[in-house]
């Protein structure tokens, strides 16, 4: 049995082989095949930083109950992160202005980032719906 077999098997390390590649996929749109095509960088993004937040949180707090909340809560603030870029206090322009604040928080308020966040969330709670609850993961 090879490393991969192994590695399905165990729903923790399914998990988090597949947080890892959210990541890495999510990485790659933003600021790799992005730089290219547009779409990718700006919505592509959003939709699997959705999903990122829904895993990583789920990581976190893993129970059957969260398997509906963590999805919505990561939509709500998310949506409320964007409605924040219209708000320019000093002290979020200066925090934005970093890597780590502008990958938080965004740069611009765009409608359009809306149905992405949809998008993401309903991604995420499927994935953690159908394939990490239904491997066994639990706390």
């Amino acid at each position: 049995m090879n490393f991969f077999s192994r590695a399905f098997q165990n729903p923790w390390n399914y998990f988090l082989l597949l947080l890892l590649f959210v990541t890495l996929i999510g990485f790659y749109f933003k600021f790799g095949l992005g730089s290219q095509v547009r779409w990718f960088s700006d919505y592509g993004a959003a939709i699997l930083y959705e999903v990122f937040f829904i895993l990583f949180f789920f990581f976190l707090f893993p129970s059957q109950k969260n398997i509906v909340k963590i999805p919505i809560i990561v939509l709500a603030v998310t949506c409320f992160l964007e409605v924040l870029q219209l708000w320019h206090p000093i002290f979020l322009e200066q925090f934005r202005a970093t890597f780590v604040g502008a990958a938080l928080l965004g740069n611009t308020f765009v409608w359009w980032d809306f149905p992405h966040y949809l998008i993401g969330s309903a991604l995420g709670w499927l994935i953690i719906r159908s394939k990490i609850w239904k491997r066994g993961y639990s706390a």
